[in-house]
């Protein structure tokens, strides 16, 4: 994932115009939602878990409803802010306006994810609350290996197909820097199965997630190709069956903006007992 300075700009690693177009493509053939269903449930699941009211609140690039009715119905305003006004990934937004900011599905896509993380600390209020879920991790690890296989053998190079993810660790470590306390993250692992390679690619179109990065290959993929790594998938990914497995990793991220109502750590050499006498205790 992208890291930003301050005196240089985070490079552009997808084509965000072209994501919009096959978003909408997508939404006139038939989506595939399984994804977000379950996202938005999760979502849905972990806000009811949070024991506190959030008043004006913000979803960012969620390919869809972000929360479904009655879930709603907790805020005084929800406002989505959709891929076309998020272009140059700059929230317009006044320093300490929301309570409250949510994202499913749409992180993955941002250039620079520090400076977005650095942003929604900006706009929410103290103890303010990010919760958001992205693709990231192990995502299509199978499909990745099977095309990078047959392009070896095939074309004699390897062209990049499938964008790069984030890792726990790595959004961790960005919440942190972005300045969140109490940041938690977690992954939800989605195994899905499909008759073929083929099947899951059409999935992939029908979600409108193929291929947006800047760098990718721009002449089609030669048949030969295509055909080896279907057959490379069935050979090293497929169940008894003879379905194919395809792994989804959904990084969930979250991290409030600090307030003095917060659990805070402990000052160094403020314990009252030290762990020399606890063991000795133990012994003793």
């Amino acid at each position: 994932m992208a890291k930003s300075s301050e005196n240089t700009a985070a490079p552009i690693l997808f084509d965000r115009a072209l994501l919009r177009m096959r978003q909408a493509r997508a939404l006139r053939s038939g989506p595939a939602t399984f994804l977000l269903d379950r996202v938005v449930e999760d979502m849905e699941d972990r806000l009811h878990a949070v024991l506190r009211n959030f008043a004006d609140v913000a979803d960012i690039g969620t390919p869809g409803e972000v929360l479904r009715q009655p879930a709603r119905d907790r805020f005084k305003s929800l406002v989505h802010i959709g891929l076309e006004k998020f272009e140059q990934e700059t929230l317009p937004f006044q320093p300490e306006s929301l309570d409250l900011v949510l994202s499913a599905l749409a992180f993955q896509f941002v250039n620079d994810l520090p400076g977005v993380l650095a942003q929604i600390r900006r706009v929410l209020k103290p103890d303010g609350l990010l919760l958001a879920a992205m693709i990231g991790g192990d995502t299509l690890t199978e499909l990745r290996q099977s095309f990078a296989s047959a392009e070896a053998e095939c074309e004699g190079g390897i062209s990049p197909r499938v964008a790069p993810f984030a890792d726990l660790r790595d959004v961790g470590a960005l919440l942190q820097r972005a300045g969140f306390a109490l940041p938690v993250t977690d992954v939800d692992r989605i195994v899905v199965r499909y008759d073929s390679a083929f099947a899951l690619m059409q999935d992939l179109r029908r979600m409108g997630a193929t291929n947006i990065l800047v760098e990718r290959r721009r002449t089609p993929t030669r048949r030969a190709t295509m055909l080896r790594m279907a057959q490379i998938y069935g050979e090293r990914f497929a169940d008894p069956d003879g379905r194919i497995r395809a792994t989804f990793d959904v990084i969930w991220l979250s991290g409030w903006t600090p307030h003095a109502s917060q659990q805070q750590p402990l000052k160094p050499g403020s314990a009252k007992a030290s762990l020399a006498e606890a063991v000795r205790g133990k012994r003793d």
